[in-house]
Protein backbone atom coordinates (compact mmCIF):
# COMPACT_ATOMS: atom_id res chain seq x y z
CA UNK A 1 0.00 0.00 0.00
CA UNK A 2 1.08 3.46 -1.20
CA UNK A 3 0.97 6.04 1.92
CA UNK A 4 -1.11 8.88 0.97
CA UNK A 5 0.53 12.43 0.20
CA UNK A 6 -0.40 14.81 2.80
CA UNK A 7 -3.96 16.40 1.96
CA UNK A 8 -3.70 20.29 3.28
CA UNK A 9 -7.12 21.33 2.04
CA UNK A 10 -8.36 19.12 4.69
CA UNK A 11 -8.62 21.31 7.81
CA UNK A 12 -6.16 21.36 10.44
CA UNK A 13 -2.57 20.42 9.81
CA UNK A 14 -2.82 18.23 13.26
CA UNK A 15 -6.32 16.93 14.67
CA UNK A 16 -6.32 15.02 18.26
CA UNK A 17 -9.07 13.93 19.43
CA UNK A 18 -9.85 12.64 22.94
CA UNK A 19 -6.13 10.55 23.13
CA UNK A 20 -5.07 8.81 26.48
CA UNK A 21 -1.99 7.23 26.64
CA UNK A 22 -0.51 5.33 30.06
CA UNK A 23 2.91 3.11 30.52
CA UNK A 24 3.59 0.08 32.51
CA UNK A 25 1.90 -2.87 33.60
CA UNK A 26 -1.97 -2.99 33.66
CA UNK A 27 -1.91 -3.15 37.70
CA UNK A 28 -0.01 -0.21 37.75
CA UNK A 29 -0.02 2.13 35.16
CA UNK A 30 0.71 5.49 34.78
CA UNK A 31 -1.61 8.12 32.95
CA UNK A 32 0.45 10.51 30.89
CA UNK A 33 -2.60 11.54 28.34
CA UNK A 34 -6.25 11.61 29.32
CA UNK A 35 -8.46 12.41 26.73
CA UNK A 36 -6.84 14.98 25.29
CA UNK A 37 -7.87 17.46 22.00
CA UNK A 38 -5.35 19.20 20.58
CA UNK A 39 -5.30 21.41 16.82
CA UNK A 40 -2.61 22.99 15.29
CA UNK A 41 -2.93 25.30 11.56
CA UNK A 42 -1.24 25.26 8.49
CA UNK A 43 1.01 28.96 9.08
CA UNK A 44 1.16 28.62 12.80
CA UNK A 45 3.44 28.26 15.38
CA UNK A 46 1.75 27.00 18.14
CA UNK A 47 3.91 25.99 21.65
CA UNK A 48 3.31 23.23 23.99
CA UNK A 49 4.14 24.50 27.65
CA UNK A 50 3.63 22.89 31.15
CA UNK A 51 5.52 21.35 34.08
CA UNK A 52 7.55 18.27 33.31
CA UNK A 53 5.75 15.24 33.47
CA UNK A 54 2.47 16.81 32.09
CA UNK A 55 2.48 14.54 28.86
CA UNK A 56 4.00 16.97 26.55
CA UNK A 57 6.62 14.92 25.02
CA UNK A 58 4.02 11.93 25.02
CA UNK A 59 1.66 14.56 23.09
CA UNK A 60 4.45 15.42 20.35
CA UNK A 61 5.55 11.74 20.32
CA UNK A 62 2.24 10.55 19.64
CA UNK A 63 1.46 13.33 16.25
CA UNK A 64 4.82 12.25 15.15
CA UNK A 65 3.67 8.51 14.77
CA UNK A 66 6.83 7.36 17.55
CA UNK A 67 4.49 6.28 19.73
CA UNK A 68 0.80 4.77 19.54
CA UNK A 69 -1.85 6.09 21.84
CA UNK A 70 -4.68 4.00 23.57
CA UNK A 71 -7.30 5.56 22.71
CA UNK A 72 -8.40 8.10 20.70
CA UNK A 73 -7.75 9.78 16.77
CA UNK A 74 -5.15 11.30 15.23
CA UNK A 75 -5.16 13.40 12.02
CA UNK A 76 -1.94 14.71 10.69
CA UNK A 77 -1.89 16.72 7.13
CA UNK A 78 -5.22 15.34 6.35
CA UNK A 79 -4.12 11.46 7.21
CA UNK A 80 -5.69 9.33 9.78
CA UNK A 81 -2.28 8.13 11.86
CA UNK A 82 -4.21 4.77 12.63
CA UNK A 83 -4.79 3.79 9.72
CA UNK A 84 -0.91 3.35 8.61
CA UNK A 85 1.52 0.08 9.32
CA UNK A 86 4.37 0.98 11.19
CA UNK A 87 6.34 0.67 7.99
CA UNK A 88 4.34 3.67 6.99
CA UNK A 89 4.11 5.61 9.56
CA UNK A 90 8.13 5.84 9.21
CA UNK A 91 8.20 6.52 5.55
CA UNK A 92 5.05 9.25 5.97
CA UNK A 93 7.27 10.51 8.71
CA UNK A 94 10.59 10.84 6.83
CA UNK A 95 8.30 12.38 3.15
CA UNK A 96 6.45 15.23 5.39
CA UNK A 97 7.28 15.60 9.25
CA UNK A 98 10.66 17.56 9.92
CA UNK A 99 12.12 16.96 13.60
CA UNK A 100 14.44 19.64 15.68
CA UNK A 101 15.84 18.46 18.52
CA UNK A 102 17.39 20.20 22.25
CA UNK A 103 20.72 18.21 21.54
CA UNK A 104 20.71 18.68 17.39
CA UNK A 105 21.62 15.27 16.74
CA UNK A 106 24.54 15.93 14.14
CA UNK A 107 26.31 13.46 12.88
CA UNK A 108 29.61 14.58 14.13
CA UNK A 109 31.97 12.47 11.29
CA UNK A 110 30.11 14.70 8.59
CA UNK A 111 30.04 17.99 7.34
CA UNK A 112 27.39 20.28 7.72
CA UNK A 113 26.05 19.82 4.13
CA UNK A 114 26.34 16.08 4.08
CA UNK A 115 24.26 16.20 7.64
CA UNK A 116 21.51 18.52 5.70
CA UNK A 117 21.79 16.28 2.55
CA UNK A 118 20.37 13.24 4.84
CA UNK A 119 16.38 13.44 4.63
CA UNK A 120 16.89 14.04 1.06
CA UNK A 121 19.31 11.24 0.68
CA UNK A 122 17.12 8.79 2.46
CA UNK A 123 13.88 9.95 -0.40
CA UNK A 124 15.88 8.45 -2.96
CA UNK A 125 17.23 12.08 -4.17
CA UNK A 126 20.52 11.78 -5.62
CA UNK A 127 23.52 12.91 -3.63
CA UNK A 128 24.80 16.05 -5.48
CA UNK A 129 20.95 17.25 -5.77
CA UNK A 130 20.65 16.73 -2.52
CA UNK A 131 24.18 18.83 -1.20
CA UNK A 132 23.10 21.58 -3.87
CA UNK A 133 19.68 21.72 -1.80
CA UNK A 134 21.00 21.66 1.52
CA UNK A 135 24.04 24.17 0.91
CA UNK A 136 21.08 26.85 -0.46
CA UNK A 137 19.28 26.01 2.51
CA UNK A 138 22.65 26.61 4.86
CA UNK A 139 23.18 29.57 3.30
CA UNK A 140 19.54 31.42 4.44
CA UNK A 141 20.52 30.00 7.76
CA UNK A 142 23.62 32.14 7.43
CA UNK A 143 25.52 29.11 7.23
CA UNK A 144 26.69 28.56 3.59
CA UNK A 145 30.36 30.08 4.02
CA UNK A 146 30.76 26.82 6.47
CA UNK A 147 28.86 24.16 4.39
CA UNK A 148 32.17 21.82 4.10
CA UNK A 149 32.73 22.75 7.70
CA UNK A 150 32.09 19.91 10.93
CA UNK A 151 29.19 20.72 13.40
CA UNK A 152 31.94 20.27 16.30
CA UNK A 153 33.47 23.31 14.87
CA UNK A 154 30.32 25.20 15.18
CA UNK A 155 29.15 27.11 18.23
CA UNK A 156 25.63 26.01 19.97
CA UNK A 157 23.19 28.01 17.79
CA UNK A 158 25.11 27.45 14.77
CA UNK A 159 24.86 23.91 15.29
CA UNK A 160 21.01 24.48 16.24
CA UNK A 161 20.78 26.37 12.68
CA UNK A 162 21.94 23.15 10.70
CA UNK A 163 19.27 21.15 12.70
CA UNK A 164 16.43 23.79 11.36
CA UNK A 165 18.31 23.69 7.89
CA UNK A 166 17.96 19.74 7.82
CA UNK A 167 14.32 20.02 9.40
CA UNK A 168 13.42 21.95 6.43
CA UNK A 169 15.36 20.74 3.08
CA UNK A 170 12.66 18.36 2.35
CA UNK A 171 9.98 21.17 2.63
CA UNK A 172 7.55 19.10 5.20
CA UNK A 173 4.35 20.67 5.88
CA UNK A 174 4.70 20.01 9.53
CA UNK A 175 7.75 20.62 12.13
CA UNK A 176 8.04 19.25 15.57
CA UNK A 177 10.33 20.58 17.92
CA UNK A 178 11.26 19.61 21.10
CA UNK A 179 13.13 22.10 23.69
CA UNK A 180 15.14 23.90 20.79
CA UNK A 181 16.17 26.87 22.70
CA UNK A 182 16.69 25.33 26.51
CA UNK A 183 20.06 24.82 26.24
CA UNK A 184 20.84 28.30 24.32
CA UNK A 185 21.91 31.88 25.47
CA UNK A 186 18.90 34.44 25.21
CA UNK A 187 19.85 36.35 21.86
CA UNK A 188 20.89 32.86 19.81
CA UNK A 189 17.56 31.23 21.15
CA UNK A 190 15.90 34.79 20.50
CA UNK A 191 17.23 34.12 16.41
CA UNK A 192 16.01 30.59 16.49
CA UNK A 193 12.73 31.89 17.20
CA UNK A 194 12.94 34.03 14.69
CA UNK A 195 13.37 31.41 11.79
CA UNK A 196 10.99 29.02 13.21
CA UNK A 197 7.89 31.78 13.52
CA UNK A 198 9.31 32.91 9.84
CA UNK A 199 8.79 29.63 8.32
CA UNK A 200 5.94 28.50 9.42
CA UNK A 201 3.80 31.90 8.60
CA UNK A 202 6.10 32.42 5.43
CA UNK A 203 6.08 29.03 4.05
CA UNK A 204 2.46 27.91 5.20
CA UNK A 205 4.32 25.30 7.19
CA UNK A 206 2.88 24.20 11.05
CA UNK A 207 5.52 24.21 13.32
CA UNK A 208 4.80 22.68 17.06
CA UNK A 209 7.18 23.24 19.93
CA UNK A 210 7.08 21.95 23.09
CA UNK A 211 8.84 24.12 25.72
CA UNK A 212 10.30 25.24 29.03
CA UNK A 213 11.29 27.77 28.24
CA UNK A 214 9.53 31.14 28.94
CA UNK A 215 11.80 32.94 26.20
CA UNK A 216 9.75 31.73 23.38
CA UNK A 217 6.14 32.48 24.40
CA UNK A 218 5.94 36.02 23.12
CA UNK A 219 6.84 34.24 19.47
CA UNK A 220 3.65 31.57 19.51
CA UNK A 221 0.75 32.25 17.42
CA UNK A 222 -1.14 29.79 20.21
CA UNK A 223 -0.29 28.03 23.61
CA UNK A 224 -1.50 25.07 24.74
CA UNK A 225 -1.04 24.88 28.39
CA UNK A 226 -1.02 21.23 29.84
CA UNK A 227 -1.37 19.60 33.37
CA UNK A 228 -1.29 16.22 34.20
CA UNK A 229 -2.08 14.62 31.26
CA UNK A 230 -4.96 17.15 29.65
CA UNK A 231 -5.19 20.30 28.13
CA UNK A 232 -5.63 23.04 30.86
CA UNK A 233 -6.37 25.89 28.19
CA UNK A 234 -5.04 26.98 24.41
CA UNK A 235 -4.65 30.77 24.64
CA UNK A 236 -4.62 32.96 21.36
CA UNK A 237 -3.92 36.38 20.14
CA UNK A 238 -3.80 39.12 23.14
CA UNK A 239 -3.89 36.08 25.16
CA UNK A 240 -0.62 35.23 24.16
CA UNK A 241 1.00 38.18 24.98
CA UNK A 242 -0.34 38.48 28.14
CA UNK A 243 0.83 34.66 29.40
CA UNK A 244 3.95 35.88 28.03
CA UNK A 245 4.66 38.95 30.06
CA UNK A 246 3.65 36.96 33.22
CA UNK A 247 6.66 35.62 35.55
CA UNK A 248 7.06 32.12 35.31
Amino acid sequence: MTVPSPNVAAGPAVQVDGVSKSFGPKDNQTQALSGVRFGADHGELHLVVGPSGCGKTTLLSIIAGTLRSDAGDIRVLGQSLSAFSDRQLTEFRGAHIGFIFQQFNLIPTLSLVENVSIPLLLQGVRRREAEDRAGALLARVGLGDRRHRNPLELSGGQQQRVAIARALVHEPQLILCDEPTSALDSRTGHDIMDLLAGGARAGGRCVILVTHDPRTYGFADRITRMEDGRVEEVLSGAAVQQFAAQPH
